[in-house]
């Protein structure tokens, strides 16, 4: 018993205090359907190849499923949650660490992501995924460069959930998925590093990967917990 408790206090002061949790309802602490990671802060965003046209209805994220919908311009309003701009404006920083649970998308087309932004970059994805390549998670760090195509076939797949955990070290940002550390890029994010939260579904326009189904007309994906220690 004493053993367990002590496993239990290791791996709770190894990861810190919890400092944010997803509460994606909170009007405070999450601002939906608008980001600076867009152009004049959307709501599209086609030289990324992107078919998004952000919305703020609450149904398109603040479940925790975020939703695409096909528009008929041949848009599709989708959901983005972001900490910037919030009242809260809760701010990632060096030697955090994420941990995430999501569902990921089985439509062709979905883009499902988190990541961090400021100031025009500072740009860390936790995970981007797209179902053309099943068994494949994007894992980047484009702050000052550093990326990983993690592939395993059993554990990610369309459909599946997946753990995901991010320490945004300032020598080293550190992946792990499932509980199995996959991917240290040695570059880091400096130790001065701060950067805004942003949770999404995009949804593909064809250049990079497949644009939906012509006879598709959802897209989603879930994200049932994230919270960020300190």
């Amino acid at each position: 018993m004493i053993s367990q408790f002590l496993a239990l206090f290791t791996r709770r002061a190894a990861r810190g205090a919890l400092v944010f949790s997803a509460d994606f309802d909170s009007t405070t602490r999450w601002v939906a359907g608008r980001s600076w990671a867009y152009p004049d802060g959307g709501p599209v965003n086609p030289g990324d190849n992107k078919l998004d046209h952000l919305v703020d209805d609450p149904s398109y994220s603040r479940t925790g499923t975020f939703r695409a919908t096909r528009r008929p311009d041949g848009n599709w309003d989708a959901g983005l949650l972001t900490t910037e701009g919030s009242e809260e404006g809760f701010m990632l920083r060096a030697e955090d660490v994420l941990e995430a649970r999501v569902r990921l998308p089985e439509g062709m087309g979905a883009w499902p992501a988190i990541w961090t932004w400021r100031d025009g970059g500072q740009e860390v994805d936790v995970f981007e995924y797209h179902p053309d390549n099943p068994d494949l998670l994007e894992l980047s760090n484009h702050v000052r460069g550093g990326s990983h195509h993690f592939r395993d076939a059993s554990a990610v797949q369309p459909g599946a959930w997946v753990d995901l955990k991010v320490k945004f070290g300032a020598n080293s940002v550190v992946w792990w998925v499932n509980g199995t550390r996959v991917f240290a890029d040695r570059k880091g994010v400096g130790r001065r590093w701060r950067a805004y939260l942003i949770v999404n579904l995009s949804v593909c326009a064809g250049r990079y990967h497949p644009a939906p189904d012509p006879d598709v007309s959802e897209l989603s994906y879930q994200v049932s917990d994230l919270s960020v220690y300190r």
